[in-house]
Parts: C-alpha cells; sequence; structure tokens
C-alpha cells in the first residue's frame, strides 16, 4: 500500500501560508516598518487601493501601480500623517489558491496633512478589506483594498467629498 497525498492537505498548506504571509504583513503595518511590508512582497507585487486619489495641480493621482513604488510612498506618507496610526485585523480568510481576504480596523489621529486632506488633528476609525494573492513560496504578489473614503474625510473634518 502507497501512501497518497490529498488535495486538501496541500490547500491547506497553502492556506496557512497565505494567512501567515498577511498576518506577518499587518504585524509590520502595526509596528510601522514600511520596509518589512514591502519585503514580505514579491518583487513585481501589484498595488490597488481603490477609493485613493490625490488631486495635484495638472492631474489626479490614483492608488494603483506596485508595492514598491505606489505602495511604499502611500504607506510612508499616511504613517508620517498619522504618527499613531494603529491597525487591527478582525478577520482573515484564505484557501488553497492563494488569495487572502482580511478584514481590518484602521484608525489615528490626524498630524500633518495628507495630500487634499488638511490636518484638523482629527481621529478616524474605519474598517477596511484587504484581499491578497499569496505567492507559492509566502510572498504577497497583490495588494487590493477598499473602505469608505467619505467617512474617512468627514472623520477628518473635510467636508468636500467628490
Amino acid at each position: 500500500m502507497t501512501a497518497r497525498a490529498h488535495p486538501a492537505a496541500a490547500g491547506t498548506a497553502r492556506e496557512e501560508g497565505g494567512e501567515a504571509a498577511v498576518r506577518a504583513f499587518f504585524a509590520a503595518y502595526r509596528a510601522h516598518d514600511v520596509e518589512r511590508m514591502v519585503d514580505l512582497c514579491t518583487d513585481n507585487a501589484g498595488f490597488r487601493y481603490v477609493p485613493f486619489e490625490v488631486w495635484g495641480r495638472q492631474r489626479v493621482l490614483y492608488g494603483e501601480g506596485k508595492v514598491r513604488t505606489v505602495g511604499k510612498v502611500i504607506w510612508t506618507t499616511l504613517l508620517d500623517a498619522f504618527p499613531d496610526l494603529a491597525c487591527v485585523v478582525t478577520s482573515v480568510r484564505a484557501d488553497g489558491e492563494g488569495n487572502v481576504a482580511a478584514e481590518v480596523g484602521i484608525g489615528g489621529t490626524q498630524a500633518k496633512d495628507f495630500g487634499s486632506v488638511a490636518s484638523a488633528g482629527g481621529h478616524y476609525e474605519l474598517p477596511h478589506l484587504f484581499l491578497f494573492s499569496v505567492s507559492g513560496d509566502g510572498l504577497i504578489d497583490h495588494v487590493v483594498a477598499y473602505w469608505d473614503n467619505a467617512g474617512w474625510k468627514k472623520q477628518l473634518g473635510c467636508l468636500e467629498v467628490d
């Protein structure tokens, strides 16, 4: 009699690896360690913060691109503007294909301007939904996030909402 691998066992390992990568990502986020957040991602990891946009003089910048460029800049700027930023992971769900969904409560008190949101010392707390794709070697290959941007701006005293 020979031992046979069960597909569920392989899926379980992939699920556990995906969940571990995402939990490590948020541990780094809580520690405000952007370099570690980036190191937990593949070199070419995609990045998309769906509601994010900053109006400049000549154009609108969206939160879409690569982790090592757009993501790193947004995270660094956000942590600078909200030095007490906190995130609490409330739920993580992973599947055997490397897809991971995380519900995360994020909040902080604004100490500096952030894009078009002038600092009035406001505080916010919002649930966020993050969707990750985690590679077979346990690195994050794509990050997508959703949140109530109008609610975020309202909590910070920015009443101009597009």
